[in-house]
C-alpha cells in the first residue's frame, strides 16, 4: 500500500517564548540556539507542503472552561508591543470557510466549539511566535490562510475529538492543511527560573518528549490534570488536539530539539502522516479503557456508593426519588451525618454537593438527597444527562463531627477536612483531594468558596471523613 493522502499533511510541536524573537531577546535568544535552528526546520516542514490553511492551536488565544473558541472573521492583526517590539507586526487572512465547516462538524458531533465569544481580536504570542518563523520560511510573506483555535477546560478526550474533527473538515473541504501545536513545556524546571522549581517539571518534560518522539499519542491521556498542573506546562492540550488530527493514521515523528535554560522547557518535533492504521484509533481505545475501569469499579462499589448511583440513575432516567432500600448496613439507617456525594467523568469533577450537618433522619436519606443534588443542582455544572450515566464515577464522604481548632498547625490535608467561618459565611473543603497539597491551599480554597476575603478574621474547624468508593 502507498501513503494515503489526508487533509492533514504535516504538523509541528513548537514552543512560543517571545525571547526567541531577536527584536525581543536582544542577544539572549542565542542561549536557545538549538531551539531557533529547530524552529526554522519545523517551519520549513510546514511551508514545504504548500498548505492551503495552517491551523494554529494556541494556549494564549481566547480560552473558555467549557468551549473551544475558533477565531472568526476574515483577517487579524497583532504585534509584539507588549514585549517591547511593536515593530514586529503580523497581518493574516483567516480561513472563514474552514471555521464555518469546523463549527458545523462540532455541532453535529456534540463538541462544544465555535466562533462565539470573541473577546480580543488581536493575535496572541502563542500564535505570533510560530508565525514569525513560518513567515521567514515563506520569505517574509505568509502565503496561506490561517485558522486560530483556543484551548478549553474540557477533558483531554474532548481536545482529541476536536482534532479528529479538524482532520475531517480538512478532508471535506479538500484542503492541504498544516497543524501548529503551540505550547511550552514545564515552567518549573529551575529554582532561579520565573516560576521556581517543582520536581514534576523535569519529569513531565522527559515524559512528553518521549511520547511525542515516538508519536505514541494514546499515552497523552495518561497525564493527569493534577500532574500537568504541578508540572506547570501550557502545551499539553495543544498536543492532544494535534494528536487527534492523526487519528487512525501512522505517523512519522522526528524530535528536533529540547532545551530549558531559562527554567521553561522548549521542545520541537515534526509529524507527517503515513498509511491508515485502525490500531491508532486512540480515542476509541481510551473510551474502551474507561468503560472497563468503570465496570470494574461498579463491581466493587460498597453499599453507600451503590445507593448514590441508584438514586441518580432513577432520578435522571425516570424522575423518581427512590425510597431507602432494605439490606443497607445498620449505620446507614440508624445514624445521622453530614454527607458529600462527588461525581467524576473522564477524570474531571462533574458534580459535588453535600451537607456539613445532617438534615434528614439517617445517612441513607442524606445520600439520596445529596446524590440527586450533585447530579442536578451543582451551580458549576449543567445537570447530568442520561447518556452520561454509564460514564460516571462516584464517591461518598461521611463526615465526622467538626471540632474547633486554634491554629492551622492542627490541620493535615490528607487526614482532615477544614471548615472556615467568618460571620455568616462558611466554606468547607474535604480532605485528601487531588491537587491540594498544603494546608495553606486548603484554607485558601475554603475561603474562596465561602466568599471570605484574605484579610477577614476566620474561625477554623477540622473534621475527618470516611470515604466510600
Amino acid at each position: 500500500m502507498g501513503v494515503i493522502l489526508v487533509g492533514i499533511e504535516a504538523a509541528i510541536m513548537v514552543p512560543h517564548p517571545p525571547i526567541i524573537i531577536p527584536e525581543i531577546g536582544k542577544g539572549q535568544e542565542k542561549l536557545i540556539q538549538d531551539t531557533i535552528d529547530s524552529y526554522k526546520k519545523a517551519a520549513k516542514k510546514i511551508t514545504e507542503i504548500k498548505p492551503d490553511t495552517i491551523v494554529i492551536l494556541s494556549p494564549h488565544s481566547v480560552n473558555y472552561s467549557d468551549y473551544f473558541h475558533i477565531s472568526p472573521g476574515r483577517s487579524a492583526r497583532g504585534n509584539f508591543s507588549s514585549f517591547g517590539a511593536g515593530n514586529v507586526k503580523f497581518e493574516i487572512n483567516y480561513d472563514a470557510q474552514f471555521a464555518e465547516e469546523l463549527s458545523r462538524q462540532a455541532k453535529l458531533h456534540d463538541v462544544s466549539a465555535g466562533t462565539l465569544g470573541e473577546r480580543d481580536k488581536t493575535l496572541d504570542h502563542g500564535t505570533m511566535v510560530p508565525l514569525y518563523f513560518i513567515r521567514e520560511a515563506y520569505g517574509d510573506s505568509i502565503e496561506c490562510r490561517v485558522l486560530r483555535i483556543g484551548l478549553s477546560g474540557l477533558p483531554l478526550s474532548e481536545h482529541y475529538k476536536l482534532g479528529v474533527l479538524i482532520k475531517k473538515t480538512a478532508e471535506i473541504l479538500d484542503l492541504r492543511v498544516g497543524i501548529v501545536a503551540s505550547g511550552d513545556l514545564s515552567h518549573v524546571l529551575k529554582n532561579d527560573g520565573p516560576y521556581g522549581y517543582r520536581e514534576e517539571g523535569p519529569v513531565y518534560d522527559r515524559l512528553i518528549m518521549d511520547v511525542m518522539e515516538r508519536a505514541s499519542f494514546g499515552e497523552l491521556f495518561d497525564f493527569s490534570e493534577t500532574f500537568c498542573g504541578k508540572a506547570g506546562e501550557c502545551g499539553h492540550q495543544s498536543f492532544v488536539i494535534m494528536a487527534g488530527c492523526f487519528d487512525g493514521t501512522d505517523v512519522n515523528a522526528e524530535k528536533l530539539s529540547y532545551e530549558g535554560p531559562f527554567g521553561v522547557g522548549y521542545g520541537i518535533c515534526t509529524f507527517t502522516p503515513g498509511e491508515q492504521n485502525e490500531n491508532r484509533r486512540f480515542l476509541d481505545k481510551y473510551y474502551k479503557k474507561l468503560k472497563a475501569q468503570i465496570n470494574k469499579q461498579k463491581e466493587s462499589e460498597d453499599p453507600y456508593v451503590c445507593l448514590a448511583r441508584n438514586a441518580i440513575e432513577a432520578y435522571i432516567s425516570h424522575g423518581l426519588v427512590i425510597d431507602v432500600p432494605d439490606g443497607l448496613p445498620d449505620d446507614c439507617t440508624a445514624k445521622r451525618s453530614g454527607i458529600f456525594v462527588s461525581l467524576k467523568k473522564n477524570g474531571q469533577l462533574r458534580g459535588c454537593i453535600g451537607t456539613i450537618s445532617p438534615t434528614t433522619s439517617c445517612i441513607a436519606e442524606e445520600i439520596i438527597q445529596n446524590a440527586i443534588s450533585a447530579s442536578t443542582r451543582d451551580p458549576r455544572f449543567t445537570p447530568v444527562l442520561q447518556e452520561e450515566l454509564d460514564k460516571l464515577v462516584y464517591s461518598v464522604d461521611v463526615l465526622g463531627e467538626p471540632e474547633d481548632i486554634s491554629s492551622d498547625s492542627q490541620l493535615d490535608v490528607k487526614k482532615y477536612g477544614v471548615i472556615v467561618t467568618s460571620g455568616n459565611k462558611r466554606g468547607l473543603l474535604l480532605p485528601n483531594l487531588d491537587g491540594v497539597d498544603t494546608v495553606e491551599e486548603q484554607i485558601s480554597i475554603a475561603r474562596h468558596k465561602a466568599g471570605i476575603s484574605k484579610g477577614q478574621k476566620i474561625k477554623l474547624q477540622r473534621f475527618e471523613v470516611v470515604r466510600h468508593y
